[in-house]
């Protein structure tokens, strides 16, 4: 492939990602104002100035477009880098990086996170006036952990269901919700990556205490 060809695919992927954003912010702000069953699909397209084939050629329904796309909030630059620093350690075996390289991912991850600040306590609004898209929310995040998984098990060369690459999803995962409470809580003064970084130190100091195998009780193997 060409350069010039490389650029277009780059620009049309770029002008994808900016009507898919600009549908979720619509369908967002809308759903705030009248809630969910106030406007129609028709009104978003209107605004959004797109037909409403291309709506559902980005969202299936009103709901997918307010939680939005997940390749909208995850870089795909940055997980690259993240996948490209396993490279130095044979495929197979977990690198001794890994754990360096998912804090550094966080970090990045939450400059993100800060630069579409609005939206995120838009999203959570929205949310409150409307809690039946907490399960879609909920589906929306399984999906992306699932997405984690296969990128740090590509990144280590290894299955996406190797414990490290679980406890890896399962832990940055409960701290970055934690740490996103505390963020958005009421009166909190603190910035993302400073709550980020005292609990993932939290985590680092517990597991980092002598830990001995008890024994199996006797009966079972």
């Amino acid at each position: 492939m060409d350069n010039s060809a490389e650029i277009d695919g780059g620009l049309r992927e770029r002008k994808r990602a900016a009507t898919r954003a600009a549908i979720t912010a619509i369908a967002r702000s809308l759903t705030a104002g009248r809630g969910l069953n106030g406007y129609t699909v028709e009104e978003v397209c209107e605004r959004a100035e797109i037909s409403r084939r291309t709506f559902f050629n980005y969202f299936p329904t009103k709901e997918d477009a307010i939680i939005g796309h997940a390749d909208d909030e995850i870089p795909q630059d940055v997980v690259e880098e993240f996948v490209a620093g396993g490279s130095s350690s044979p495929p197979g075996e977990i690198s001794p990086t890994l754990f360096r390289d998912l804090i550094r991912l966080s970090l990045k991850l939450s400059e993100h996170m800060a630069a579409s600040e609005e939206e995120t306590r838009q999203l959570i609004g929205v949310v409150k006036k409307e809690p039946q898209l907490v399960l879609r929310i909920i589906g929306a995040t399984e999906q992306r952990e699932a997405q984690f998984a296969r990128d740090v098990a590509r990144r280590e060369g290894v299955a996406p269901d190797h414990p490290v690459v679980q406890m890896a999803v399962a832990l940055l995962g409960t701290i970055a919700r934690k740490s996103s409470m505390a963020y958005f809580s009421d009166g909190n003064i603190r910035s993302y990556a400073e709550l980020l970084i005292e609990n993932i130190t939290a985590a680092s100091q517990l597991f980092s205490q002598h830990f001995e195998k008890p024994e199996p009780i006797e009966g079972r193997p």
